[in-house]
């Protein structure tokens, strides 16, 4: 796998500059999945996350999110070299928000 360069934002204007601290709802929207997942990859610890104010308002730094999908496509080449891919691409609980559960 090689890396990606990194974005070079020097140039450009404040306004489009990425943001260095993501919400819960900008990362699920990143994933494409849902709040309660993202909630869940925090309380494992598997996604790196700050708590700003005392209001359980959390934010995501980007090269963290960065850094937790190159480990996630690294176990996943792991899983599909064992034999272990996809099997299917049903949204888990909390992903499908047209699911009645």
């Amino acid at each position: 796998m090689t890396e990606s360069p990194e974005l070079d934002t020097t140039e450009l204007p404040a306004s489009s500059k990425p943001l260095r601290f993501l919400t819960l709802r900008q990362v699920a929207d990143e994933l494409n999945t849902g709040e309660p997942v993202i909630r869940g990859l925090i309380r494992s610890g598997e996604l790196p996350a700050i708590q700003v104010g005392g209001r359980g308002q959390w934010r995501i730094e980007r090269v963290k999110l960065e850094e937790f999908i190159a480990a996630a496509y690294a176990r996943a080449a792991a899983d599909i070299k064992r034999g272990d891919g996809p099997k299917n691409d049903k949204p888990a609980a909390g992903d499908d928000p047209d699911s009645n559960s």
